[in-house]
């Protein structure tokens, strides 16, 4: 009992916590908006999203892939959803139009992922997302992500100028992490994520009184039963949201992978259909309560190469920390006033990790003037579309739109068209006979 209790497990703990909730609690906020919810069911999505990614965390680590892996709600998905969300008005149609289509695609596309994991479709996921897919996958989520977190550490005011005090405070915050963790003793090293979050929180308090972040206040919470809209027949919206729930396996594959790596581990093929069915259970209840759909983050190998604690007793008590937050309103409401400044400039330097796991999943392996192409092209394309303001693709039709602006979703798909129309061991042959 008392391992599981000592300071070093508490205060990783602790860790663990601001990591879940940084990662979690802009999430369910950002999509109330985009579909002009009322406060009290914003609040509803927010408690309920708390309490069930805890939960899912838990159930993954003690009964699915068992790694330490944040299990939250998928960038991927996310971004579809503010997407279509934000099309509302070009759509011609509702709210809750869009967001029935949107429930019905991701409980067929959930429904689907099931039935693979029941009758051990493992291996036919593997085929498709296999070791090439899963670099490009990598290299362009830490792009996406790093270039979120850059974005979001630097403040914007409401002319659109660049708050030069508060960036610049923010930039001084990701020094004094990467410090922490690259000057430091190995406990400091270890807590330099934890140091760098509640550190930036007390003096940006202190710096800058006159724009501390209030947190809207609910007057009451209405549980609502698919907040977003009912599931309906919206065929063009359920196939868009049926796709990308598919190709959200991608995120499952890519993490456990990774950590099988870190862990220096094999998963067993009952391990993967275990963290699938978890992962599609949850997703199929947050969905009724308007919440994006769950994933294992592949983020959180950057996560754990910097903290270096990869014990998962503190994963749990974090996992349980903020299902208790969510039971709590007022603990949420806490944490909630944290800048979104100072954890988004941690976030950044936690997440600079996962390029070394991007670089050492490709396993030393050497291109040549042809075979480049197999990870050149996927890549350096999804980043130019990451970089090209959505608005340039208007005149295409709308339900193509939110595909051709993801650079991570089409990256990954050239990648697999890619793999499955080009004999890349040929042109390794071609070249080491020219060159033999």
């Amino acid at each position: 009992m008392n391992k599981w209790f000592s300071s070093m497990t508490m205060l990783s703990s602790v860790q663990w916590l601001f990591f879940i909730f940084a990662n979690t609690v802009m999430v369910p906020i950002s999509v109330a908006n985009a579909f002009h919810l009322p406060p009290d069911t914003m609040a509803m999505m927010l408690k309920t999203s708390l309490i069930f990614t805890g939960l899912a965390c838990i159930f993954q680590g003690w009964k699915g892939h068992r790694y330490p892996l944040l299990e939250g709600h998928s960038g991927l998905m996310w971004g579809l959803i503010l997407n279509l969300g934000l099309s509302a008005s070009s759509l011609g149609m509702s709210y809750s139009a869009i967001g029935g289509g949107i429930a019905t695609g991701i409980l067929l596309a959930c429904f689907v992922t099931i039935i693979l994991a029941a009758f051990n479709g493992i291996s036919l996921l593997q085929s498709i997302f296999n070791p090439m897919v899963m670099s490009v996958y990598l290299f362009l989520l830490t792009f996406q992500l790093v270039l979120i977190f850059f974005k979001g550490m630097l403040k914007i005011t409401e002319q659109g100028t660049l708050d030069i005090p508060v960036s610049l405070f923010s930039i001084g915050i990701v020094i004094f992490v990467s410090l922490l963790k690259l000057k430091g003793s190995t406990t400091i090293s270890n807590f330099s994520i934890l140091i760098g979050l509640i550190v930036g929180w007390l003096f940006y308090d202190l710096l800058f009184v006159d724009q501390l972040e209030q947190t809207a206040q609910a007057t009451g919470i209405t549980f609502t039963l698919f907040p977003l809209g009912k599931p309906n027949l919206e065929f063009g919206i359920i196939t868009v949201a049926f796709f990308a729930g598919i190709m959200n396996l991608s995120n499952t594959i890519a993490s456990i992978s990774a950590s099988e790596k870190l862990f220096q581990k094999e998963t067993s093929q009952k391990r993967y259909r275990q963290s699938i069915f978890i992962t599609s259970i949850f997703s199929v209840i947050g969905t009724g309560f308007g919440l994006v759909p769950f994933t294992p983050y592949t983020s959180t190998i950057g996560f754990l190469q910097s903290t270096r604690i990869l014990d998962k007793k503190p994963f749990f008590i974090g996992g349980a920390l903020i299902t208790l937050i969510g039971l709590i309103p007022a603990l949420g409401s806490f944490l909630a006033s944290m800048p979104m400044t100072v954890g988004n400039a941690v976030l950044f330097v936690a997440y600079l990790q996962l390029f070394g796991t991007a670089f050492n999943s490709l396993n030393g392996k050497v291109f040549n003037s042809n075979t480049i192409f197999r990870l050149a092209a996927p890549v350096l394309v999804g980043i130019s579309l990451m970089n090209i303001n959505p608005s340039l693709f208007k005149d295409l039709p709308v339900l193509i739109q939110p595909f051709i602006s993801n650079g991570l979703i089409m990256g990954v798909f050239i990648s697999i068209l890619l793999e499955k129309m080009v004999n890349w061991s040929a042109f390794e042959q071609q070249f080491e006979l020219k060159n033999g």
